[in-house]
């Protein structure tokens, strides 16, 4: 056993050869040996290898020593771990993700997405368009508060933030037939917003359209407002003078229309351009109305009402009169003239009639109780002046305000400063307080 073991030893030193060879022992006698020659065969197939299985072996050794590892398996890059460290898709991401100081989130699926916060967003403006209806009322609405502070570009802005330029034909045709059944004022701040649209935001081709449909509507119009032929033409004229419109414009329609409102108008717009002068006179074609009219103007049409209204007595005329100056702010000015015709006609009669045309203007509140005051007061203050080209004044003028506080249309304030109404003496110097009795002339009663 000896000499075979030390055979198995040899053999285990080196390779083994299934055919046999000098030093190597053979399958078959392999195959008769103990189990010591069966393991030192089993150890000896493990080192017979082909260079290929030596290759798969050593790859397979390397992918179990660098699975766990965040470096490239290639062997390229830099070695840095993959994803700086967070992971991948469905990952917590790196350590200290959870405690950042910037908790905001730009999903609006997340709890925790506020809309107010997020400062990187992206708003599209849309302007909806109106129907017929919708435009017709948003302007009404417009110009009803333009009416009331006079501010053409307001106006342009307002409509410029609309979506509507295929119906700015019809802006014009809305502010006519609004200022039609209005004042003078009323139409010259249309004339002017319709020179300041022009070219900021109206073409000369929505201008000429709009007086077309103006002019196609005026049968209806002058149903409600049998002068709307004449105010037409005055606003057709005034568009040419403002070079609004075309100078052929009139020429152009004249005889192509087929209503006789229509025809009339344009007469008395070619009237108007044909005056000496007329574009300039066109100017002013409505009128200097309100407050720009002079004093002296002023006053002489208040005077002229307060005359009319003495030879007629109608006081809804001479309200209607007073309305027509636009002037509320300056309605103190009536009253004074009206107490220096009562003071200088001296007539009872007069007062009568002239406290019942106040009676009617502080009723329907066109008067207020401090222009009625006021009013008295410049009478008091300029009353020695007067007096002198009236003697009567003063007992005119305090009969008259005796009426007045009778019909409750005087402060009893302005009452106890007039002449009359000053403090009587009843006790006279050394009485000692005693009051004299009535009808009594110096003698003291006991």
């Amino acid at each position: 056993m000896s000499a075979e073991g030390d055979s198995i030893n040899q053999a285990g030193d080196g390779p083994v050869q299934e055919n046999g060879g000098p030093g190597v022992l053979t399958a078959s006698e392999l195959a008769e040996g103990d189990v010591g020659a069966r393991r030192v065969i089993t150890g000896a197939k493990a080192l017979r290898r082909s260079p290929s299985k030596e290759n798969a072996y050593a790859v397979a050794l390397k992918k179990a020593l660098t699975k766990d590892r965040h470096q490239s398996r290639s062997g390229k890059g830099r070695g840095a771990p993959k994803k700086g460290g967070a992971g991948g898709k469905g990952t917590w991401g790196k350590p200290g993700d959870e405690l950042g100081v910037d908790s905001t989130t730009t999903d609006i699926h997340d709890p925790n997405y506020d809309s107010d916060g997020q400062e990187e967003y992206r708003m599209k403006t849309v302007r909806p368009v109106m129907d017929d209806e919708q435009f017709k009322q948003f302007l009404e609405d417009m110009f009803h508060e333009y009416f009331e502070h006079g501010d053409t570009y307001e106006v342009i802005e307002s409509l410029k933030e609309l979506n509507a330029k295929k119906s700015y034909h019809k802006i014009i045709q809305v502010l006519i037939n609004l200022a039609l059944d209005r004042k003078a004022t009323v139409r010259e701040l249309s004339s002017v917003l319709i020179s300041d649209m022009y070219g900021n935001l109206l073409s000369q081709e929505d201008v000429s359209r709009s007086f077309s449909g103006v002019l196609a509507e005026l049968p209806d119009l002058t149903l409600d407002a049998p002068e709307a032929p004449v105010i037409v033409g005055q606003f057709i004229a005034r568009a040419i003078a403002d070079d609004c419109l075309p100078p052929k414009f009139v020429s152009s329609f004249k005889g192509a229309v087929e209503s006789a409102e229509a025809t009339l108008a344009l007469e008395k717009a070619e009237v108007l351009l044909s005056l000496k002068h007329g574009i300039v006179r066109l100017d002013n074609v409505w009128g200097v109305g309100g407050g720009l009219r002079p004093v002296k103007t002023l006053i002489k049409k208040i005077v002229l009402l307060l005359k009319e209204y003495l030879s007629s007595g109608d006081a809804n005329e001479a309200i209607r009169c007073l309305l027509d100056l636009e002037v509320p702010h300056f309605h103190h000015e009536l009253v004074y003239e009206l107490l220096i015709l009562v003071i200088e006609s001296g007539k009872e009669q007069t007062a009568t009639a002239m406290a019942a045309l106040l009676k009617a203007f502080y009723d329907a509140c066109y008067i207020t109780s401090d222009q009625m005051a006021q009013g008295f007061v410049r009478v008091l203050d300029n009353l020695n002046d007067i007096q002198l080209d009236a003697p009567q004044a003063v007992n005119s003028f305090d009969n008259f305000a005796d009426i007045c506080f009778a019909k409750g249309i005087l402060p009893n304030r302005v009452l106890k400063e007039l002449p009359g109404r000053g403090r009587k003496r009843y006790v006279s110097e050394g009485d000692g307080g005693r009051l004299k009795e009535n009808g009594s002339s110096g003698h003291v009663s006991n």
